[in-house]
């Protein structure tokens, strides 16, 4: 239990609160009005009972502190450990690094956003955003602080650019522009929409050449310092087995007559030396001056996934196969991304009826009497 008692010893703050945490540390706290420390008592009492205890001296350390120590603990993948050590060092340490936990501000941290917004990317903005609202959310949960001050600020709203699929033509340029070790490399990607880590992650024994199927089972992306690491996917939709057709399995068979891998669990896809592909270094020296070369410039990668799933739109599968294929984790994500590829609403009603009815509609006409 919490106790007030008076001193009498001429301090300007007289009235003290004193109770122990759950911890049984002793606590105390000092007030100039007695009303105000009976407050305080009857608040922490409450919160020691219910278990909503926040220990005021918890919410002094820093922000910078706080996060690194979230930071530290998160089960990131290396990428993803990366990038957030990243946005905290050149984006919110400089604005809140030094601020304590529990001094933030609704208000403050909407001022942090609204200056985000002047320098980065609306969707950019958001990403940033969302590992300061997730620290924050942590932290209530640590009971460092009693409220997430990050609830309800307000994000720049993201105009979303509808996606141009690439034309046939254009890929046929694209696969005829690449050194002939990668041009199988494009096909794949633009006939089964693998995102490119996972492309660079195929293993021959991923290849099934008699049930035409290929198995996405891991990714390959950069390491810190150079070199590449094997990870799990983006996601538990993302292990998946695409069906494939002869276009793929002809080019897979052919790529690996023309670069024999050494064993089965080799990757299909490597460097002149054998060893395998990373980002950087192949969207540098082989990607760019390829796509400059066909005269399609700022084209990427994932234009190839792109052009797959409008191809599985353009030949009628519904939204929950285009998704499956592409290993997103719901088929609200590929609605998200591809709905204006989808025929309109109006147009398919219209054609359902008339291909039910067709002919055979009765004509009404009006009743003429005699």
């Amino acid at each position: 239990m919490a106790s007030v008692e008076k001193r009498d010893d001429g301090r300007p703050r007289p009235w003290l609160v004193r109770w122990r945490d759950e911890a049984g540390a002793q606590r105390k706290k000092s007030f100039t009005r007695k009303v105000d420390a009976d407050r305080f008592r009857a608040e922490v009492e409450h919160s020691l009972n219910v278990g909503t205890y926040v220990d005021p001296a918890a919410g002094r350390k820093t922000f910078r502190e706080y996060a690194e120590a979230w930071r530290l603990a998160q089960p990131h993948r290396p990428n993803t450990a990366a990038r957030t050590l990243s946005q905290l060092g050149k984006h919110v340490y400089p604005v809140l690094g030094s601020r304590p936990m529990a001094a933030i501000r609704p208000s403050e941290l909407q001022a942090f956003v609204t200056g985000l917004s002047a320098a980065l990317a609306p969707g950019s903005v958001r990403t940033v955003y969302a590992t300061v609202r997730a620290i924050f959310k942590t932290a209530v949960h640590d009971r460092v602080i009693g409220r997430d001050p990050a609830a309800g600020v307000k994000m720049p709203e993201r105009s979303r650019e509808q996606i141009v699929p690439l034309t046939v033509a254009q890929v046929d340029q694209l696969v005829a522009a690449m050194p002939a070790r990668y041009r199988a490399l494009v096909v794949v990607a633009a006939a089964t929409g693998l995102r490119q880590g996972e492309l660079f992650g195929l293993h021959v024994e991923d290849i099934d050449f008699l049930r035409k199927t290929v198995t996405v089972e891991r990714q390959v992306q950069p390491a810190a310092g150079g070199g590449v690491l094997v990870g799990p996917l983006k996601n538990r939709a993302s292990y998946r087995t695409l069906p494939v057709g002869k276009v793929v399995t002809d080019a897979l068979a052919a790529h690996l007559k023309a670069y024999p891998a050494p064993e089965r669990t080799s990757y299909v896809f490597t460097t002149p030396a054998g060893v395998a592909l990373t980002r950087n270094a192949f969207n540098a020296s082989v990607w760019r001056p390829a796509v400059e070369a066909a005269g399609l410039p700022g084209v990427g990668m994932h234009d190839l996934r792109h052009f797959f799933a409008s191809a599985l739109i353009r030949a009628g599968l519904n939204a929950k196969v285009v998704a499956t294929r592409l290993g997103h984790a719901n088929a609200a994500m590929t609605l998200n991304t591809y709905s204006h590829l989808w025929p309109d609403d109006e147009d398919r009603t219209r054609q359902a009826i008339d291909d039910l009815l067709g002919p055979d509609v009765p004509q009404v006409r009006p009743n003429k009497e005699a």
